[in-house]
């Protein structure tokens, strides 16, 4: 009998709660096959068994709070988990027979493993393949891109040769140093790769033959509704599994029913037929983490939002006088984004618990800014972190936030890049948004949110003119910071943009 305990938890984490249990007891369970889920107030951990066997007992059930090295289950070893091991078995000699293939006249294959991470990242999901078995691929080549909570990760091909055979499908997990693919070289690799290549052929004759597979659940429901027999439609998933879009093809292209089902609903001729039209999409993992993390910050903090606006008239003015002179010393455009990250520092520096978050029953208080900046990039919102940004000057902001960006949009971001943030300005105007409230990047306190630039028009001496108007808002913590705090340190952004001079005085 093998006992499962609560593995660590991370530093000042001392217990967490059972969300999820994934088996139940009397099943088998292989080493490694995740057996529960544990939710922290920081962070999600998996729980993998630590032997073969079948699990005997669940100790803490799902909702309970469970200490570091409590008593999760157990499990019990030999021939009660000898389902488990021939499986393992059976996966292990796949693995071998898919490396050892191409060394049958190539000589030489290479392995395709899962890259290093990041710090504290275990696992990563493989969304997209580049490559299909049988294509020749160029050293560096990239072979597939696998996403992580974070950051999404490009694999590149570390030889010259064939892909003959993929291990880990789009949309599988993968751990972290696993076999992802298997690279051949040489005339061998391009014998080996066709042989590969028909395998799903043969699979798919299989299963005509009577192999019990499971359709997608959303390909039985659109089969259903259209009155389409399972045999009328061609199955292109794994293993020859039907799809939804193998059923929406078979509908265009007017395949009818051989024998409609019993809950089928009657249809009208006619009628359109919604499912066809629709399209689910597994979201990333990268959206997964970003949704859990913003309806933790709405649950956990007491979010409140406070707003202003800025006269942008002087600061356009500096951009506009010196902008040329500005890039032709330093190589990089003059933008908005330096004067409000200056402007936000200097604030900090008056209203500390803005830069401040809470660890318990403690407030840290954070002698330094490292700024965040989010950025919308295709696969999701990411906010890339410039580090002791209150040190560095207006030429160097701007080519960080540069630098930021760019490796944002290419999805380059690292784990590093995205971590120890104290404070977050987020900058809707880009996209056409008047006024923005934005939500809390925890542990952080304070997000900074910026509109986009409008003329309006303003009093001004008693008189009215026609000004270039900003509004600004701070969403905050209420629980560290009070009224007064978040609306000083609005006012004081407002003044230092509305007179840049206040920057370079340290007023």
């Amino acid at each position: 009998m093998t006992d499962v305990r609560v593995p660590t938890l991370g530093e000042s984490v001392t217990e967490a709660t059972v969300a999820t249990w994934f088996k139940k007891p009397g099943d088998t369970v292989a080493v490694d096959e995740m057996l529960c889920e544990l939710e922290t107030d920081k962070v999600t951990v998996e729980v993998p068994s630590p032997v073969a066997g079948t699990l005997s007992e669940i100790v803490a059930a799902e909702g309970e709070t469970v200490g570091v090295d409590a008593l999760l289950a157990s499990i019990s070893e030999g021939d009660a988990g000898s389902d488990a091991a021939p499986k393992a078995k059976e996966a292990a000699k796949d693995d071998e027979a898919a490396s050892q293939a191409p060394r049958n006249e190539s000589g030489a294959s290479v392995d395709v493993m899962v890259p290093t991470l990041g710090e504290s990242v275990t696992e990563a999901t493989v969304s997209t393949w580049f490559k299909k078995v049988g294509d020749t691929v160029a050293q560096d080549e990239m072979l597939c891109e696998l996403e992580t909570d974070k950051v999404s990760v490009e694999v590149p091909a570390p030889a010259a040769g064939t892909l003959t055979g993929i291990l880990a499908e789009e949309g599988s997990t993968v751990e972290a140093s696993a076999k992802l693919a298997v690279i051949s070289s040489g005339a061998g690799a391009t014998a080996a790769a066709p042989a590969q290549a028909t395998a799903p052929a043969a699979s798919g004759a299989e299963i005509s033959g009577g192999k019990d597979v499971e359709d997608a659940p959303s390909a039985k429901k659109a089969m259903a509704e259209a009155g389409l027999n399972r045999d009328a439609v061609t199955g292109t998933g794994r293993d020859g599994r039907v799809m939804k879009e193998d059923v929406a093809k078979a509908i265009a292209a007017g395949t009818t029913a051989a024998a409609p089902t019993a809950a089928a609903k009657p249809r009208a001729p006619s009628a359109p037929d919604d499912a066809a039209r629709e399209e689910r999409v597994k979201m990333t993992r990268l959206k997964q983490t970003m949704a859990r993390r913003l309806k933790e910050a709405q649950n956990t903090a007491a979010i409140l939002t406070t707003f202003n606006e800025v006269d942008m008239t002087e600061v356009m003015a500096i951009r506009n006088a010196y902008k040329a002179d500005f890039e032709k010393k330093h190589g990089v455009r003059m933008g908005f984004m330096s004067f409000f990250t200056k402007a936000c520092c200097h604030a900090l520096k008056e209203i500390p618990e803005v830069n401040a978050e809470i660890d318990g029953t403690d407030v840290i208080y954070k002698n330094y800014v490292h700024m965040g900046v989010a950025a919308g990039t295709p696969t999701g919102l990411v906010v890339p972190v410039i580090r002791d940004v209150d040190t560095m000057s207006f030429a160097g902001i701007e080519k960080a936030i540069g630098d930021m960006g760019k490796k944002a949009r290419d999805g380059k971001l690292t784990m590093a890049d995205m971590t120890g943030g104290t404070f977050t300005i987020s900058n809707g105007g880009v996209y056409g948004s008047l006024m923005t409230a934005p939500i809390l990047n925890p542990p952080q306190s304070g997000i900074l949110g910026m509109a986009k630039i409008q003329d309006r028009p303003m009093v001004v001496g008693g008189e009215i003119v026609i000004r270039p108007m900003m509004y600004i808002s701070l969403s905050y913590d209420h629980r560290i910071i009070d009224g007064k705090g978040a609306v000083t340190f609005l006012v004081r952004v407002k003044e230092m943009l509305e007179d840049p001079r206040r920057l370079l005085m340290d007023l």
